[in-house]
């Protein structure tokens, strides 16, 4: 059953349980959705501005083409979740798990997600403009068509990861850890010639 255009702002659900619900164009905003657990739900296009997420923890949830603008999210669990389209503005995103989390098309822009772990995660297409992810894991992280223009991946373990030529050099990737074909990749998108 589809719950459409409900109005939750200032809602205070705080340690629920939600199992199987469907939400559309939903307005969470200012709602306090602390310690909420997810399983199975569907959140499309709903609106999650200044929501308090924090401590939550969500499983094989869906948030699709999602709003999140000054929203907590810290401390929160996302395990075998999709955030595809959804976009995150002046978010509090630290310390944040994410397991089997498909980020394709997600707009990070300007996101602070410093030494969290995206290892193995699927950032196709993603916007991670101008973005904070130094020390970041994203060992086999897939990052092909990810818009990376000012983002900050010094430090960042980006082994066996896959990432463009574009990404490799609008990127800002000093002492970052790659694998040989990452290096050579590189070399090849700053117009160096190898072997």
């Amino acid at each position: 059953m589809d719950i459409i255009g409900e109005d939750y702002s200032d809602a205070v659900v705080r340690g629920q349980r939600w199992e199987g619900r469907s939400f559309v164009r939903c307005d969470f905003t200012e709602a306090d959705l602390r310690d909420l657990v997810t399983s199975g739900c569907t959140f499309t296009e709903c609106a999650f501005d200044r929501t308090d997420l924090g401590g939550s923890a969500h499983n094989a949830t869906a948030f699709r083409s999602c709003r999140f603008t000054g929203a907590v999210l810290n401390s929160t669990e996302f395990t075998s979740c999709s955030w595809l389209g959804s976009t995150f503005a002046d978010c509090a995103l630290r310390p944040i798990t994410l397991t089997e989390t498909d980020l394709t098309l997600v707009g990070l822009a300007g996101a602070v997600l410093r030494k969290a772990s995206l290892r193995g995660l699927r950032l196709r297409e993603a916007t991670l403009s101008d973005a904070d992810l130094r020390d970041v894991d994203l060992r086999d992280a897939d990052l092909t068509g990810a818009r990376l223009l000012g983002c900050r991946l010094e430090g960042a373990d980006l082994r066996g990861a896959r990432l463009d030529a574009d990404g490799l050099v609008q990127a800002t990737l000093r002492g970052a850890r790659v694998d040989p074909d990452t290096a050579v990749a590189f070399a090849a998108a700053h117009g160096l010639r190898v072997g």
